[in-house]
């Protein structure tokens, strides 16, 4: 459709560019005022809000793009979701996210949306993170990714639609989330930033796929996701003369501006670091899990969690579910609190940190 609005000066990769900052944006300041994170709905403080702020943006993401799907706007066909997996992948990539998901304290999204307002401890984790995950894409690492891929049975990635039928997919999904946001006790105006989040994912694959889709420049059919954008952000930072700012890029800077935006208007912005070696080296130990499982497993929690599970393919759902059992593994091993607070030991003296 690009090539039909007529634009001369302004190629598809670079209007994809623009899209992504205005949709990072959106989903940088509702993200930043309602603290979404998927690890917050599994293991924190307030997980049954949490949970069923998760819940409303999944059903309306799910929703949202099926329904493009079900008049031919978008298709799937020939995404990455779809191609063939290995099980071995997406589950130790699974699992190893969600392992560091709980000892970084947040998942990605939560974690760019920290950095934004000041938390050091988020800023070292995402340089890890990105550092490692592009390791693993085309770095030292990547024999580790090539290796798993080799081990144990390859699946096709299928849709749930196709295998258990589109309306009863979507009628399980509606009805797994409705009960989660009924008993949530989430309010009114919450549930209503979690939808706009929820329609921030269709709106990006309506604009990747459809809107800015060009036979003659091609750029990637995507949606809001983190493990590939924030790899090349740290690409794009180290070689800006010789590599083109994308949709990734983009989607990025949005995100950090709109947060920052947000926690600015909100007097949100704080400066917080590390407590002590031990703090630092839990913080890293967690972030390279999270690069090496978030490109094992196709995604992090948004990418393959959020924007993957709008696609129904089954690829994002198996790795979604295996980074909720290695968090709750390893919070269960590692933070043993009734209170869902992480502990640090500095000193002879504990500390109490509230889950971010």
């Amino acid at each position: 459709m690009f090539e039909e609005l007529g634009f001369e000066s302004l190629s598809a990769a670079r209007a994809s560019l623009s899209f992504a900052i205005g949709l990072g944006i959106l989903f940088g300041i509702f993200s930043e005022r309602l603290k979404f994170c998927f690890r917050r709905a599994l293991i924190g403080e307030d997980r049954r809000q949490a949970a069923g702020i998760w819940a409303m943006a999944v059903l309306i993401a799910v929703l949202g793009t099926q329904y493009f799907v079900a008049i031919d706007v978008i298709s799937f066909d020939d995404h990455r979701f779809m191609n063939n997996f290995s099980l071995a992948e997406a589950v130790l990539g699974g699992l190893a996210f969600g392992a560091g998901m709980v000892l970084t304290r947040g998942c990605v999204g939560r974690l760019t949306v920290l950095a934004s307002t000041g938390n050091l401890r988020a800023v070292t984790a995402l340089l890890i993170f990105a550092i490692t995950a592009h390791a693993v894409l085309k770095g030292a690492f990547a024999p580790v990714r090539t290796t798993l891929s080799s081990v144990g049975p390859t699946f096709d990635a299928v849709s749930l639609a196709s295998v258990i039928g589109s309306e009863v997919s979507l009628l399980a999904i509606a009805a797994v989330s409705g009960v989660i946001i009924w008993k949530s006790g989430v309010s009114l105006i919450s549930l209503l930033g979690a939808a706009l989040i929820g329609a921030l994912v269709a709106i990006g694959w309506v604009g990747t796929g459809f809107v800015l889709f060009d036979d003659f420049d091609p750029i990637a059919f995507e949606s809001i996701a983190f493990t590939s954008p924030w790899t090349d952000s740290i690409f794009w930072t180290l070689a800006a003369t010789a590599v083109e700012a994308k949709f990734g890029v983009g989607l990025v800077a949005g995100v950090v501006s709109g947060a920052f935006l947000s926690a600015a208007l909100s007097r949100r912005l704080s400066w917080q670091s590390f407590d002590g070696p031990s703090h630092f080296g839990r913080v890293a130990l967690g972030a390279g899990l999270m690069g090496i499982g978030g490109v094992l497993a196709g995604g992090c929690t948004i990418g393959a969690g959020l924007s993957g599970f709008s696609s129904l393919s089954i690829f994002p759902i198996i790795s979604l579910f295996s980074i909720a059992i290695g968090a709750l593994v390893t919070h269960r091993m590692v933070d043993a609190k009734k209170t869902g607070l992480a502990y640090v030991q500095t000193g002879s003296k504990i500390h109490t940190q509230p889950a971010e």
